[in-house]
């Protein structure tokens, strides 16, 4: 049940993330350019009562995801100390202690991370995105086809961004397990390390493993500097792409762009859609699909 509700609450949050601009549009023809007070009082309600309902099927979307997210790992966190307690003595002689505490609970909470609000905010991101192409193609074939022009150079960027991003995470995830292994080895071995006064020698291994995660750390943050500033370029050239032609279309009327509510829907439209542009690459490139290829480690 729970289920079939965040799917509803997806699909009711996709259709209201468009419908306030879409009314406004309506508004601006239907009342203000005609003069009719009563009616653009009336828009004004309606979309506020939008907003509002917005508002609320977003807060309880966060809450019933991370409830289904963490009941959904519970059973598999179970599941899986119940797994490790059958293995022979072998294989924990065999095995690194910190790789198997990382795959066993800071894995876990990937997981429910993911299967939690992650991949429903991303069906939830993708299916807006759907919803505002329709309805910009719906209102101005003409204006759509111009912020569409961007489209091809950002898709070719987020493909380079996606390769870069995998070399770069799996780096960084590599050397997080070497620092919980190294940690977790040298913690349960302490007296032997200090019998042999290898202090200074394993204070150097630790130094050498955590430079190495903050330089892997540091590319990801590089490299997003580069790709969020261009998607966001992107997006303030298809406004401004807009604004010139439906502007001056609307001062000269003539066109199929004849009406000024056309024009500042775009306005409302664009931003928001890269925006979610934006918020579904970090979701699917930067954390929940890296996630997943992370958690394809976990192999007892």
């Amino acid at each position: 049940m729970v289920f079939i509700g965040l799917l509803i609450m997806v699909v009711l949050s996709a259709a209201f993330s468009a419908a306030t601009p879409y009314l406004t549009k309506y508004a601006i023809d239907n009342s203000i350019a005609v003069k009719l007070k009563e009616d653009f009082l009336f828009y004004i309600i309606i979309m506020l009562v939008v907003l509002i309902l917005q508002t609320v099927i977003q807060l309880c979307f966060i809450y019933y995801a991370a409830w289904l997210g963490q009941n959904l790992v519970k059973d598999v966190r179970t599941k899986l100390f119940n797994h490790l307690l059958r293995f022979k003595m072998k294989y924990y002689d065999n095995s690194s202690v910190g790789v198997l505490i990382t795959r066993s609970v800071t894995d876990m909470e990937r997981i429910a991370d993911i299967f939690g609000q992650g991949l429903f905010m991303i069906v939830k991101d993708l299916l807006t995105m759907i919803v505002v192409f329709a309805v910009m193609v719906y209102i101005n074939v003409k204006l759509s086809i111009i912020v569409f022009i961007m489209l091809p150079l950002l898709l070719y960027a987020t493909r380079i961004f996606q390769k870069v991003m995998k070399k770069a995470f799996e780096e960084v995830r590599t050397e997080v397990s070497n620092l919980n292994s190294f940690v977790q080895e040298r913690l349960t071995g302490m007296k032997i390390l200090q019998l042999f006064t290898r202090e200074d020698t394993e204070f150097k291994k630790f130094k050498a493993i955590n430079e190495r995660h903050k330089k892997g750390w540091l590319k990801t943050v590089w490299y997003n500097s580069i790709f969020f500033p261009l998607a966001d370029l992107s997006g303030s050239i298809a406004m401004g792409l807009v604004a010139w032609y439906g502007g001056l279309h609307v001062v000269l009327e003539g066109s199929d762009v004849s009406q000024g509510g056309d024009l500042i829907a775009f306005i409302m439209f664009i931003p928001m859609l890269f925006r979610l542009y934006d918020k579904l690459q970090i979701n699917l490139i930067r954390y929940k699909w890296e996630w997943l290829q992370q958690t394809a480690y976990l192999k007892f």
